[in-house]
């Protein structure tokens, strides 16, 4: 027999989780949706290549001097440098900067050094090798050096007038600085900057007329040895021969300091700009075009010029990036995870087609009139249905994830095509209200209804744009006209699209809630007929399910249409089940107690093959495999435990008794799962008070909590609390004390009562809801 029930468990065991297995997985177990997610990620990148895309290009470009057809206006707020006032300034600046001019010690220390050097060399030679020291010293200094010459240099007192008295006047010359040439100096009327190399100090010489330059410093030596030392010509000659060779500036201009100076002072010049006004005349119709019309002309053409700028896409792709993490961490500990693939599709899908109207919208101009070009491509812009794909989005998703879904698509919009921030807070906007609209909505009259609210908002937000950036009351007017239609295309989308789009991803909208919540749907029909006890019970637990959505902030239309569906699958075998035993032999008492359990947990996978079957949608057929979660068929477990105990078997398995899940995963779910177990249970209650039915249903609340089931249905303590006290109203409400009238029969009231069932657990504990259900 235990072989039988675990091939049979194994039959009726759902395939979901089987088949998620192979995705990646979050710390919490919920698979990542990849495949939609990847979608959505390439459409956004594909919005994010055409809204850095142009098409054409709405500016007429005319040359200086050319006479202009038609009026051209700017499209955007701009900022126009003025590239030769600019430029021209920034000469001026650059040529007060003063140039750098480098002293250094090293040309008098080489000087010094060289001197020495050949006067040391000549000193102690004689015969050939004077005559080859002359000659290399000839080389060397590229001066034909006479016999005459060495001969001075090799006498002590020419020594002595070379180090004592000359060496110390050519340092002084060398102080202040020695230039090439005194004309070098001549085109620096501001002055210039010394810089000393060794402690790279610097110094502002306004005055540079002491500055010498060589020729200076040569004549200068000169004359002290003319006339302050009276020396004749040969010694003047040796001494020419032994220095000039190594006299060379010590000031000199460092060209690239100079320059990297100049191109600093430049670029902290600030640039010259023409402001230009969005809807401002650059040229009108017959003027001759100038050269700063031109300029402006260039300037809006090369921004509106064709082509792809990549990093302007790189830039909006990295905006709705950060959304989406903005996104991640707005919503609970799974974050994007409980967005499934097929939502993320669906999302995905919408942005995709209002994004490529709103680049449609960005190539088009619609006729006005005399009204500037620019401002006629406004009218595309604001009567552009933005509103209508949030409302399409509002029909299948929770508000959290519809502003944020908006919130990219106005930002998208805006981009595609060519708006400002006044375009995206009316988008925005005029979203939000339409999503708090939408959400009001049961029915499609209603939704025809929102157009007049929605008009209003959206001509309110148009009267805000035109005060900020007035242009003028003609092109206001105009623009109502275009808010209308607006409003209009908006319910068009929403009604139109609506029903393909849940068609195509089987969704189940409000409206579609509200078909399956009538009465008369042959599946409700089928379950009067069959299993009327069911029936009465899934109304009693939809009203309470609706009841207990409304005080936690739930979803109260998918919750109690759910709950009306949750107990399809015991059509299969609806005389299995107590509530639609009525007089009749209860046939669990002649099966085991693990094929009855079996049974119980069957109409589970029934129930969901039968959603499936008539396309009730998914999110009714997840609520439905749902609403038992992995709770124990107690009543049935226990009698096992016994039989076996009694005939000496192994103790049953816990698993082989507990319904296969998975657990509640929302609110709805959890909702549906505490409801049907306290209806269910609170049949067996006898005499029920109102305090033994508050006590009954803290009980059930109680166990339900503490084995885990509640845990990822988000349902809080708080919410815990809530439903208590509705549930304890309602069920109050349905046992309410009746007066006894004089003329019924006290004993006809009582075989009128329920009749306990053989299979009914013990009055003094509460009874498995499973069983009683």
């Amino acid at each position: 027999m235990s072989e039988l029930v675990a091939k049979v468990r194994k039959r009726i065991k759902p395939s979901g989780p089987a088949k998620t297995a192979s995705k990646p997985q979050g710390k919490d177990g919920k698979p990542f949706p990849v495949a939609g997610m990847s979608f959505f990620l390439t459409v956004l990148a594909v919005m994010s290549l055409l809204a850095s895309m142009g098409f054409q290009n709405r500016i007429k470009l005319f040359v200086s001097g050319e006479v202009a057809t038609h009026d051209v206006a700017a499209d955007q707020n701009l900022q126009i440098e003025d590239t030769a006032a600019t430029t021209s300034r920034r000469e001026q600046v650059a040529e007060t900067q003063p140039p750098v001019f480098d002293i250094s010690p090293k040309p008098f220390l080489d000087l010094t050094k060289g001197v020495e050097d050949i006067l040391a060399a000549v000193a102690g030679s004689g015969g050939e090798e004077l005559e080859k020291l002359r000659w290399q010293i000839s080389e060397s200094l590229n001066v034909e050096i006479g016999q005459d010459i060495i001969e001075y240099w090799q006498r002590p007192d020419f020594h002595d007038l070379v180090k004592r008295r000359l060496l110390p006047r050519i340092k002084e010359a060398y102080e202040p600085g020695v230039v090439s040439g005194s004309s070098i100096l001549l085109a620096y009327k501001n002055g210039i900057l010394i810089r000393d190399l060794p402690s790279n100090m610097e110094m502002l010489r306004i005055d540079t007329r002491d500055i010498k330059d060589l020729k200076q410093v040569k004549d200068g030596l000169e004359t002290i040895l003319k006339t302050e030392l009276n020396k004749p010509i040969r010694v003047r000659k040796a001494v020419t021969a032994l220095i000039h060779p190594f006299l060379v500036p010590n000031l000199t201009l460092n060209q690239e300091t100079t320059q990297a100076r100049k191109r600093e002072i430049m670029a902290a010049v600030e640039p010259l700009y023409y402001n230009i006004k969005k809807g401002e005349i650059i040229v009108r119709q017959g003027e001759r075009v100038g050269p700063v019309q031109q300029l402006k002309l260039q300037s809006l053409f090369r921004l509106q010029s064709g082509g792809v700028q990549y990093l302007e896409g790189v830039g909006i792709m990295a905006v709705c990036a950060l959304m989406l993490v903005v996104l991640h961490f707005s919503l609970d500990k799974r974050g994007l995870r409980v967005i499934s693939d097929k939502d993320w599709l669906f999302v995905g899908t919408v942005l995709l087609i209002f994004g490529l109207l709103a680049k449609f919208g960005n190539a088009v101009r619609l006729p006005a009139g005399d009204v500037p070009e620019s401002v006629r491509a406004l009218y595309f812009s604001y009567s552009l249905p933005l509103a209508g794909a949030a409302g399409i989005l509002a029909l299948f998703f929770p508000k959290r994830l519809c502003i944020f879904a908006t919130l990219i698509l106005s930002f998208l919009s805006c981009r595609l095509i060519g708006g400002d921030l006044n375009l995206f807070c009316y988008y925005f906007i005029s979203s939000m209200v339409f999503i708090y609209l939408l959400k009001r909505s049961e029915t499609r009259a209603q939704v025809l209804k929102t157009s007049i609210p929605l008009i209003f908002t959206l001509l309110f937000m148009w009267v805000s744009v035109n005060l900020m950036d007035f242009t003028d009351f003609i092109t206001a007017g105009t623009g109502v006209f275009f808010i209308f239609l607006n409003g209009l295309l908006t319910l068009l989308a929403v009604l139109g699209l609506s029903p393909i789009m849940e068609l195509l991803f089987g969704y189940s909208s409000r409206f579609r809630l509200m078909e399956l919540m009538n009465l008369e749907q042959p599946l409700l029909q089928e379950l009067m007929v069959k299993a009327p006890g069911t029936y009465h019970h899934s109304l009693v637990v939809s009203n309470m399910v609706e009841a207990g959505a409304r005080v936690i902030g739930a979803n109260a239309l998918l919750g109690r249409v759910a709950a009306l569906y949750h107990d399809i699958g015991k059509l299969k075998s609806p005389q299995y089940f107590i509530e639609n035993i009525s007089g009749k032999e209860n046939r669990h008492n002649k099966l085991t107690p693990s094929m009855s359990a079996l049974i119980l947990i069957s109409h589970v996978k029934k129930g969901v093959e039968l959603a499936r079957e008539h396309k009730l949608g998914p999110v009714i057929t997840d609520l439905i495999s749902q609403h038992h979660g992995t709770t124990l068929i107690t009543f049935f477990y226990h009698k096992a435990q016994e039989l076996a105990e009694a005939k000496g078997e192994d103790p049953v398995r816990e698993e082989e008794f507990r319904y296969p899940g998975p657990k509640p995963q929302s609110k709805e779910a959890g909702l549906i799962l505490l409801a049907d177990a306290i209806e269910a249970s609170s049949r067996t209650l006898v005499d029920p008070t109102p305090s033994r039915i508050k006590g009954h249903i803290q009980s059930i609340v109680r166990k339900i909590y503490t084995e885990g089931e509640l845990d990822e249905s988000q349902l809080t303590l708080k919410d815990l609390t809530l439903l208590t006290e509705t549930f304890h109203r309602i069920l109050t409400g349905i046992f309410h004390q009746r007066i006894e009238y004089p003329s019924i029969d006290r004993g006809a009231n009582k075989a009128n009562r329920p009749k306990e069932c053989p299979a009914e657990p013990a009055k003094d504990s509460p009874p498995a809801p499973e069983q009683a259900a």
